[in-house]
């Protein structure tokens, strides 16, 4: 009993040091501007978010699908929040970072608790409390889905290691289901999390094999049904998210990226995730897809990478039953973001290397023990201090571009070069310092990079046609980027209308101003978020007066 004590004291204390590694690492975030450049997804300019805990709160957090994503617990943690700190974001960055804290000691504990390793488990624990490519989940609020989905699935890993060893099984049941559960409804990608602990089970526990290392067809049907429960509730999920992400359009259609190019675009991003986790530089919020431009040869060459490593991993099962579960961990929690299923205009995200990393990191920690060997214990420490070290120092790095929204897309468009998007995002940003010929100029990049972006042309439109400095104004370009607008929207946009009418009124033409404005009264009306409808009626009134509007 004493000695069991004494053992959960030391491995607390170990789990306490990686919350502390995380957190110093981390806290330069505390008071930086809000970051939400998804104006959905948004925290500052949204009203529903701001009503705090109240019944009007919690009924849209559990209600509402904005961005074609369902996470209800995401939004009522950000209810919390405002209840707590205000509209203060340094306090929602703060509860980032000590939730990707707690996530990270959580994955030390149930690391431990599984294979009984300490030292690996600490390094590989390390490695994930401090590795660049979590920058994005962590100082980014609206990425709260990331870090509060790791706590849960932390929790599930440690609930796992208990059903494992019988350790009042149906409690140590309830308390996995349950903590899978509240990881769905934190972030519904953690779907594939049933199939990792197929992985655990045959290793590091060994319950798939009886004697030798071969699976027995027994124990795996035992183990498949032990989960069923978990992955009827990943079906339903997965039911909802498919759902909801369908209804919205957000999901792309083969016309616009067809099978091919997904395909192609998954291969060299699992190539890219890999390289980033070993040399993570030039990381960025926002790669841009690459549709059908992506060369051949690139796309063959992850290929054969995949291929080659996975057979590798595998021909090692025996021996290092490790890096099959490290690599397919990896490969199979990267599934539902990988981009076969296209959601967005990212080619990937640093934000979907959350979890995945976790398998990287379990084969990083256990590959260089066994490279040194057990009587290197020294050397083993000096590498993992030195490779953790060199994460963390390259983190708070990274974490200066999160500084404010300019900082953070002038980055992005230094490491990813043609990026519709980021320049979209940066001219925004420079809109809200009143730097106005700034904005036009990224503007104007972003309709060159991408015509077909509706969001950059309507945005140029509107400050062509309304900026108050005569010199900024150009009607007849305004008139005819907002009809492109228009013409690009998937149904009768509210806003698209609005900057149209305006355009019109700016370049003379009131009748087809008044017309249009009018329409987008009524859109404004029938929409679902009708708060445009005011400013509609006074700009439509003033355009009956034969004047344009100025912003």
């Amino acid at each position: 009993m004493a000695r069991a004590l004494a053992a959960a004291r030391s491995r607390g204390a170990l789990a306490a040091l990686v919350f502390v590694l995380a957190s110093v690492v981390y806290l330069p975030i505390r008071g930086h501007e809000w970051l939400n450049y998804d104006d959905d997804l948004g925290i500052t300019h949204n009203a529903e978010l701001q009503r705090g805990i109240s019944w009007e709160g919690v009924g849209w957090a559990l209600t509402t699908q904005h961005q074609a994503n369902w996470f209800p617990l995401t939004r009522l943690s950000w209810l919390l929040d405002l209840e707590l700190y205000g509209l203060d974001a340094g306090g929602f960055l703060l509860t980032n970072l000590l939730l990707h804290a707690l996530a990270s000691a959580l994955f030390f504990w149930a690391l431990s608790d599984l294979t009984g390793e300490r030292s690996r488990s600490l390094f590989a624990a390390a490695v994930f409390a401090v590795h660049p490519l979590h920058v994005e989940s962590v100082a980014w609020i609206s990425a709260r889905k990331d870090v509060l989905s790791g706590v849960f699935c932390m929790l599930a890993l440690i609930a796992f290691a208990a059903v494992a060893r019988a350790r009042k099984p149906f409690a140590a049941k309830l308390a996995l289901f349950t903590s899978l559960a509240l990881g769905l409804l934190a972030k519904s990608t953690l779907v594939t999390l049933p199939c990792v602990l197929l992985l655990l089970d045959a290793w590091p526990l060994g319950r798939l094999a009886r004697g030798s290392r071969n699976p027995d067809a027994q124990r795996l049907a035992r183990a498949l049904s032990e989960k069923l429960p978990l992955f009827l509730l990943v079906a339903a999920i997965s039911f909802v998210t498919w759902h909801s992400q369908s209804a919205s359009g957000a999901v792309a259609s083969f016309e616009r990226v067809s099978l091919g190019d997904r395909m192609a675009n998954a291969l060299v991003a699992y190539a890219i995730y890999l390289r980033q986790f070993g040399w993570p530089s030039g990381l960025g919020v926002l790669y841009p897809h690459p549709g059908a431009g992506l060369a051949l040869w690139k796309a063959c060459l992850a290929a054969a990478l995949l291929l080659g490593l996975t057979l590798l991993a595998l021909r090692n099962w025996p021996r290092r039953g490790y890096l099959a579960v490290g690599w397919l961990w990896f490969l199979g929690m990267l599934v539902p973001t990988i981009g076969i299923i296209q959601v967005g205009s990212q080619a990937h995200a640093d934000r979907y290397m959350y979890l995945p990393l976790a398998g990287l990191a379990i084969a990083l920690a256990w590959g260089a023990a066994e490279l040194l060997g057990a009587r290197r214990r020294a050397a083993f420490a000096l590498l993992a201090v030195f490779v953790v070290a060199s994460l963390a120092i390259t983190t708070r790095l990274q974490l200066r571009h999160w500084h404010d929204s300019v900082s953070l897309f002038e980055h992005t468009l230094a490491v990813t070069g043609e990026n519709a998007i980021a320049h979209t995002q940066l001219g925004a940003a420079y809109a809200e310092r009143g730097r106005l010929d700034e904005t036009i100029r990224h503007y104007r990049e972003a309709v060159r990079i991408r015509p077909d972006f509706m969001k950059a042309a309507n945005n140029l439109a509107w400050l062509l046609a309304t900026a108050r400095d005569p010199a900024l104004r150009d009607p007849a370009t305004a008139v005819s980027l907002a009809e492109r607008a228009l013409a690009l929207s998937r149904a009768p946009n509210p806003s698209v209308l609005d900057t149209l009418a305006a355009a019109y009124a700016a370049a003379g033409r009131f009748d087809a101003a008044v017309e249009t404005a009018q329409r987008a009264v009524r859109e404004s009306e029938a929409s679902e978020a009708p708060a445009l409808t005011q400013p509609l009626r006074e700009r439509l009134a003033l355009y009956r007066e034969r004047r344009s509007f100025q912003e």
